[in-house]
């Protein structure tokens, strides 16, 4: 089986880390995002992926110019315009001649879901789509996806007031589509999946929905870009004449006399100055943190930024964005 995988996105949330850099080519654990997702794919036997690609493509052709990665064997897809994520889905399935059943996967979400299992089930239900749920303490902040007993989704019902969702399982962006689906999908313009395609397939019932408690995580915000990353913390040794402390450190960092470090992430050749503070922060690459400078509450340090010496931050994202 082969899938598609959606990385097309400008990484907004992100930002201004993805002004230089795709969202899913920043380290996760040391390695770009998209390799965690390749590797979770290959370990479920997919063997060839389609990059649905639109900002700035040339970072993951340059990456991978033999057209292979935790091998699984790439192929790329442009988009001339963004076409939204059924448009995208079409582009990326008949650019790379797809046939029959196929995966989709937003290159942005680190999951440990059973993707083997979800295929088994899409087809004993001889599902024209299937979609994998993930379970949330509160519903209301999210679409929910409603299903009866045998899985067939019967409703999807939008941000649920508090008390009142029907269910807290939500769309955990990994499908199994039949290839009559991107027969669905018009073609010249934008079209979404969740908005246009799946209610159409809800409409004559041949959509089901699988739930899971898999470890599931949109690494897209900064918050959550820096948990997954600190998944991988203890297994980052960092010899420095600073303390650091549970925390992702690059290539190439440098961090000086009595610095403090703490639950965050510096890219490859970043500079933490002496005596400065990092706590629950993100700093970018080759970014140099000033001597005495202090970053907590969630900063945001973007590629090769300069934190004055003795700058008190929180919270911030530099430089900003608008």
């Amino acid at each position: 089986m082969k899938a598609v995988v959606l990385v097309g996105g400008e990484g907004t949330r992100l930002r201004p880390l993805t002004l230089s850099v795709p969202k899913q080519m920043l380290p996760v654990g040391g390695r770009p995002m998209i390799e965690r997702v390749l590797e979770w794919l290959r370990s479920h036997g997919i063997t060839e992926a389609v990059l649905s690609l639109g900002y700035r493509p040339d970072a993951f052709m340059e990456a991978y110019p033999s057209g292979e990665s935790c091998g699984v064997k790439l192929a790329y897809a442009v988009e001339p315009s963004p076409l939204d994520t059924a448009g995208a889905i079409r582009f990326a399935a008949l650019e790379a001649g797809l046939d029959e059943t196929f995966v989709v996967v937003n290159g942005d979400v680190l999951t440990d879901l059973d993707l083997t299992g979800l295929v088994a089930f899409h087809r004993d239900r001889r599902a024209e789509a299937t979609i994998a749920l993930t379970p949330v303490a509160d519903p209301s902040a999210f679409g929910v996806v409603a299903t009866d007993d045998a899985g067939r989704v019967e409703a999807f019902v939008e941000k649920p007031p508090p008390g009142e969702a029907p269910t807290n399982l939500i769309n955990a962006g990994t499908y199994v589509l039949e290839r009559s689906v991107i027969d669905r999908v018009p073609s010249g313009r934008r079209v979404s999946i969740e908005r246009e395609t799946f209610p159409q397939l809800v409409a004559e019932k041949t959509m089901f929905a699988m739930g899971s408690d898999a470890a599931w995580l949109d690494a897209g915000t900064p918050a959550a870009f820096l948990e997954a990353n600190l998944a991988y913390a203890e297994a980052d040794p960092c010899v420095a004449v600073g303390t650091v402390v549970r925390s992702v450190v690059g290539v190439g960092v440098e961090i000086g006399e009595g610095s403090w470090v703490e639950g965050s992430v510096l890219m490859d050749g970043a500079v933490v100055g002496p005596r400065a503070r990092v706590v629950g922060s993100i700093v970018g690459p080759r970014a140099n943190i000033g001597e005495g400078a202090t970053l907590d509450g969630l900063c945001v340090i973007g590629a090769g930024h300069q934190v004055e010496a003795g700058q008190g931050l929180v919270g911030a994202r530099l430089p900003g964005v608008t």
